[in-house]
């Protein structure tokens, strides 16, 4: 399938197809987290998943799919958090539940040079949350971060916003609600919550991922090259005309599949084999 007739499917509403290949799942004793692995992951490398969902919706059932792909690309474990959410649980209620899963498995002693979170859509912003947070509180900093098309400016002042939306499946007025369900009244330029405004200072290497049709495409260069300036190691991963988070259609789209494997190798780079 090509990327314009996924394009066109989820703007009409149709379901697309993929593989949805189920990995071995188990729940984490403790927190509301998932161990999910597949015959290629090896021990000693986690990848710590957020999922997307605007903030108010999704869970690890839903990204079974991708998490499943994620663990074959990076040869890794797969922790996935079922975060809290908005509405009912505005911001910032997600971010405290990410970084308490990282508490979580930093107290049953997994390394954090060992582990990298990773997030796309609303999830990619909580890792960078989570990042600040875990600098700021002076806690052992993960080997690296992966933001898959991640929400980084909860103003959305980009002009994509307005001149992708042929080439997109979100429109402005999703992103205002879904806004104003998560922050509820609370300043969208918290760093926290639109890490554009952050000071990104002692950050780990990050992988950037975004589609060049994207609506937030303007926003993610910009926290990219923002990122850079304070002397982050940013790889920016532009993939010219996707859409947002194509990378979940990769059983259907090469350019999906071909995506995930990238982030493998990063991942894979950051956390070498053991021995």
């Amino acid at each position: 399938m090509k990327a314009e007739e996924v394009l066109a499917a989820l703007k009409a509403g149709i379901p697309v197809p993929a593989d949805r290949r189920r990995p071995e799942v188990e729940p984490l004793p403790g927190i509301p987290a998932y161990r999910l692995t597949t015959p290629a992951t090896r021990a000693g490398r986690t990848v710590l998943f957020f999922h997307g969902g605007g903030f108010t919706s999704g869970s690890t059932a839903e990204y079974f799919d991708i998490c499943a792909r994620i663990a074959d690309a990076c040869r890794a474990e797969v922790i996935s958090v079922d975060y809290r959410l908005a509405p009912e649980h505005p911001f910032p209620a997600a971010v405290e539940d990410c970084l308490a899963a990282y508490r979580h498995l930093l107290r049953e002693g997994y390394a954090p040079e060992r582990v990298v979170p990773v997030g796309i859509s609303a999830g990619g912003t909580l890792v960078l949350a989570m990042l600040l947070a875990v600098r700021d509180e002076g806690l052992p900093m993960p080997a690296a971060g992966v933001l898959l098309s991640p929400a980084v400016d909860m103003l959305f002042l980009g002009e994509s916003v307005i001149f992708n939306r042929e080439t997109d499946w979100l429109s402005p007025e999703y992103l205002a609600e879904m806004r104003d369900d998560y922050l509820a009244a609370h300043d969208p330029v918290d760093p926290l919550a639109s890490p554009l405004y952050a000071d990104l200072e002692g950050l780990p290497p990050l992988l950037v991922q975004a589609g060049g049709g994207g609506v937030l495409i303007d926003g993610i260069r910009a926290f990219a090259s923002t990122a850079e300036l304070q002397g982050v190691p940013v790889t920016f991963d532009y993939v010219e005309g996707m859409f947002h988070c194509w990378q979940m259609f990769a059983g259907v789209l090469p350019e999906g599949a071909a995506a995930i494997e990238r982030v493998g190798v990063f991942v894979r780079r950051q956390v070498p084999d053991k021995g």
